[in-house]
């Protein structure tokens, strides 16, 4: 199976990455972490992203903050799916990262989730490998019946409570 690569832009991205990598690992999908910036190191982010499908990759998350241009940057040196985490910064609560990450150019998309939304771009790129993976497949569908039974139960114990 291929792996699934996340990247993120400064070491204080991880708080929010992490939760990635642990959905991720949760699947038993091989996972890959690394800090490159599309900024203080493009060499290597473009390096990687050239390389990430003879690599075993078969789709990159990205997640940065503020100006965040990791993942249009990485997308633009492949045509693997990549997947933006715009991150929450303290200057404007994350939407100049939003708008940095989901404005691409026609030509290179980048699939991009809200603000600090790790959880749901792991669960993204599980879903685009489970394309030709049956067994991971089984396993996303499998956890959205569980999602749902425990909406349900919540609303359950919520109609008991108020009589």
């Amino acid at each position: 199976m291929k792996k699934i690569a996340v990247i993120m832009g400064s070491d204080s991205d991880l708080p929010v990455v992490g939760k990635a990598i642990d959905t991720v690992k949760k699947f038993g999908v091989e996972c890959e972490a690394h800090v490159y910036s599309a900024h203080r190191t493009p060499i290597e982010a473009r390096e990687f992203a050239v390389n990430a499908e003879k690599n075993g990759f078969g789709v990159i998350i990205a997640a940065a903050g503020m100006a965040a241009h990791l993942a249009g940057a990485l997308a633009a040196a492949t045509t693997l799916p990549v997947i933006g985490i715009p991150v929450k910064s303290a200057a404007l609560d994350g939407l100049d990262a939003l708008l940095s990450t989901v404005q691409m150019p026609p030509g290179i998309p980048v699939a991009t989730v809200g603000i600090d939304g790790a959880v749901n771009a792991a669960l993204l790129a599980l879903e685009i490998l489970a394309v030709g993976e049956p067994e991971l497949a089984a396993k996303l569908k499998a956890k959205r019946e569980a999602d749902s039974r425990t909406v349900l139960e919540k609303d359950k114990k919520l109609n008991e409570n108020i009589g």
